[in-house]
């Protein structure tokens, strides 16, 4: 006569072993983000004391982007109001200005061995790689060139 086995003891095998995976995807989904823990208006620079870690709950998963992290968030400048407990997109931030308009910046032409540099005035403010509209302060002729890290900038041969 043959005997049947009991899948039971099977099944409480996978069953175990699903939810001891389960517990590990949990603990493994939790994420830190970082949000907003106060009103921040536009135009004013995100400091790392206007923000607060929060932990997404078992299973939640950031949106895509989003700014959740220190070096995304600290030092940006909100251009809309970012709301306390938030998640900050990443539309909703811009990089200081290093010019402003009516500032007066160094303007450098490079071509080989030759360059030609002028004083000139902002047109529109601008961040590191930016391209703003200058004026020649001799000339008053208009251009464009690229904001330099150092504040100059850097114009080309068009």
């Amino acid at each position: 006569m043959m005997r049947q086995r009991s899948a039971l003891p099977r099944i409480h095998t996978v069953l175990l072993a699903l939810a001891l995976a389960g517990v590990a995807t949990a603990a493994v989904a939790q994420e830190v983000v970082l949000v907003p823990n106060r009103v921040i208006y536009p135009g004013e620079t995100v400091a790392l004391s206007a923000l607060k870690e929060v932990t997404l709950k078992a299973g939640k998963v950031r949106p895509d982007a989003v700014a959740t992290r220190p070096d995304e968030l600290d030092g940006k400048v909100a251009k809309r109001t970012l709301l306390p407990g938030r998640y900050v997109s990443v539309n909703a931030l811009r990089e200081a200005w290093l010019v402003d308009r009516g500032a007066s910046v160094q303007v450098v032409f490079e071509a080989g061995p030759l360059v030609i540099s002028a004083a000139a005035v902002t047109l529109e403010p601008g961040a590191a790689g930016d391209v703003v509209k200058v004026r020649n302060i001799d000339s008053g002729k208009i251009f464009t060139g690229v904001v330099m890290a150092d504040g100059s900038i850097r114009v080309g041969a068009t």
